[in-house]
C-alpha cells in the first residue's frame, strides 16, 4: 500500500526551491494549493495552510529507500543541512539523513548497504 504524507511548510516557493535543486526531487503543483515532491516512489505534499493550529512539526524521520545511497549523498551533501552523514546502520542499511528547509529529517537509505 502506498503511502503520502501530508506536512505543512513555512513557504511554498522555499520549499519546491529546496526539493527540486537540492535534492533532485520531481515536484508540481497541486489541488487546493497544496505542492507535491516525489523521489524514488515516495511522496510528500506540503501545504502552506494551517490545518493543525500551529507551526510545522513533526517528531520522526521520513525515510526514503534510494537505489545507490553513496552516490545520492555525494549529489545533495553540500547543499543540504546534513543531520548524520552516510554509515553502515546496525539494522542492515547504508545511509544519511539530512534536514529539509522546513526543520523535517528525511533519511536516504539502501538496503543491504
Amino acid at each position: 500500500m502506498p503511502l503520502t504524507i501530508l506536512l505543512r511548510c513555512r513557504d511554498l516557493e522555499d520549499t519546491r526551491r529546496f526539493y527540486q535543486s537540492a535534492l533532485g526531487f520531481d515536484v508540481r503543483d497541486a489541488d487546493g494549493g497544496t505542492l507535491v515532491a516525489e523521489h524514488h516512489g515516495g511522496a510528500l505534499i506540503f501545504t502552506s495552510d494551517d490545518l493543525w493550529d500551529g507551526p510545522p512539526g513533526f517528531s520522526g524521520t521520513l525515510y526514503f529507500t534510494v537505489p545507490d545511497a553513496e552516490s545520492y549523498f555525494a549529489v545533495v551533501k553540500h547543499k543540504v543541512a546534513v543531520a548524520w552523514p552516510l554509515q553502515e546502520m546496525s539494522y542492515g542499511s547504508r545511509e544519511f539523513g539530512i534536514k529539509d528547509c522546513n526543520g523535517y529529517f528525511l533519511a536516504f537509505q539502501q538496503q543491504g548497504g
